[in-house]
């Protein structure tokens, strides 16, 4: 079981956790606002378990239906945890529309607050882990996550202030306002994760920073070919898909062309993780004299 595999599994696990203290944090208080952060809380383990089934489909490796991989599925499943975001932001929005109606005193405010800022505290935690291993590992899906659960801090945080300020003054509308205000934060964090993912479903290239790398290495590393261009650029989930023309002198060797390819490719890797390189080599009279000159 990869590394990987065990954070989204862990994650399910608290995401329970968290769901359940959180209920409790309002069953105590009768609070809109910690209602609304218990129901955020639901959505945390739907997305963790749809993390999980993408992260083993994109761990499969390629066969004759998917010959370039299963790396996409990570995609999928970020766009869906997404959604799942907005939606809670929706069900929040309603449950503040109905306490703006009806606003009402809350009971054990202090003690719900307490256990609901322990479950800010887990969730926070977790949070770093999963963006930072997700960063590492170069998932999607695990970077999906843990921004969705960062959002969820940044809630449960709103939701406490908008509490404290609601006994201290007395102003118990002040408790469904709130839910509204964090609820429109979730709805843009949950834009925020759909938008990067269709990105990647829409086979965007790589950074400009990256891109930039590849052609400088090309340029040093090709010693013996004259040019390359159509340097096109994909990433998808932790694989980076890179394939470009090198012009190549039309005495050379196929032995000779083959070991100049090879030297990129080395370097490319060691360059970019998850690197798949194609190279098509075509000889000089190819040439467009454009895209990316190599260096003696």
């Amino acid at each position: 079981m990869s590394a990987t595999v065990r954070i989204a599994i862990a994650s399910i696990f608290i995401g329970v956790l968290v769901l359940g203290i959180k209920t409790l944090a309002w069953w105590l208080t009768g609070s809109v606002a910690l209602l609304a952060d218990a129901l955020e809380s639901t959505v945390n383990v739907a997305t963790a378990i749809a993390a999980l089934i993408a992260i083993r489909i994109a761990a499969r490796p390629a066969d004759a239906s998917h010959p370039y991989g299963h790396h996409k599925a990570e995609f999928f499943s970020a766009v869906l945890e997404g959604v799942m975001i907005i939606v809670a932001a929706l069900l929040i929005l309603r449950e503040a529309y109905v306490g703006f109606l009806s606003p009402k005193a809350m009971d054990f405010p202090i003690e719900g607050l307490l256990v609901n800022g322990a479950a800010t505290v887990i969730n926070a935690a977790w949070a770093w882990v999963l963006i930072r291993r997700g960063r590492a590992a170069r998932s999607p899906a695990l970077m999906a996550d843990g921004r969705h659960l960062f959002a969820d801090v940044v809630t449960s945080g709103g939701v406490v202030l908008g509490v404290l300020l609601a006994i201290v003054t007395g102003w118990w509308v002040l408790d469904p306002l709130m839910a509204a205000i964090v609820a429109v934060n979730i709805l843009w964090s949950g834009f925020r994760v759909v938008r990067e993912s269709l990105s990647g479903l829409m086979d965007e290239a790589v950074s400009q920073e990256t891109l930039e790398k590849v052609r400088d290495i090309i340029s040093k590393e090709a010693g013996g070919a004259v040019e390359a261009h159509d340097l096109r650029t994909r990433h998808a989930g932790s694989a980076t898909f890179i394939d470009f023309h090198l012009i190549v002198p039309g005495e050379t060797t196929v032995f000779d062309a083959h070991e100049i390819c090879d030297r990129v490719e080395a370097s490319i890797k060691e360059a970019v993780e998850g690197a798949k390189i194609t190279i098509h080599v075509e000889p000089e009279h190819k040439q467009k004299h454009s895209g990316i000159v190599v260096l003696d």
